[in-house]
């Protein structure tokens, strides 16, 4: 029994600030867009964040590019 994995999709996951508390601390926000290209470079998925964000009033933070895979069991 080998389990074998298939690209079954990525989103892109966008960290930002939207503001300050008033204890000083940073207010955050998070974006998912789904549907990204699972084979897209780091790169081009970090510079699309950025220009997407250069757009923006917010802050962007963190960019994280999350893929999954679905795993089956070829039995």
């Amino acid at each position: 029994m080998a389990v074998v994995s298939a690209p079954s999709g990525a989103a892109l996951v966008l960290v930002y600030q939207t503001g300050v508390s008033p204890a000083g601390a940073p207010i955050t926000k998070q974006r998912t867009l789904n549907n990204i290209v699972y084979n897209a470079s780091d790169q081009a998925v970090y510079e699309t964040a950025h220009a997407i964000f250069g757009l923006s009033e917010y802050t962007l933070l963190d960019v994280y590019f999350r893929r999954t895979d679905e795993l089956t069991n070829e039995a």
